[in-house]
């Protein structure tokens, strides 16, 4: 069973999209899910190096789509 860290991210979820999705940058993420996707960082970021730093609505939206598999598939998309 995992365990929370102080706010209530599961570190399993995380380290799961860090590893798998790690060097995708922050702003082919943006193609995905709007200029306001992990605001303040700039495009050239990986998401490895700020994942931690991410706002809920950020996370959340990587959460939903790495859990259903969607992940991968909209970042190479969105790559292209």
């Amino acid at each position: 069973m995992s365990k929370a860290s102080l706010d209530n991210r599961h570190r399993n979820h995380d380290g799961e999209i860090s590893h798998k999705h790690g060097n995708a940058l922050i702003g082919t993420l943006r193609k995905i899910y709007g200029q306001s996707f992990a605001a303040g960082y700039p495009a050239t970021e990986k998401l490895s190096e700020i994942l931690l730093q991410l706002n809920e609505t950020s996370l959340s939206q990587l959460r939903r789509d790495h859990e259903t598999g969607h992940l991968e598939h909209k970042i190479a998309q969105a790559s292209k």
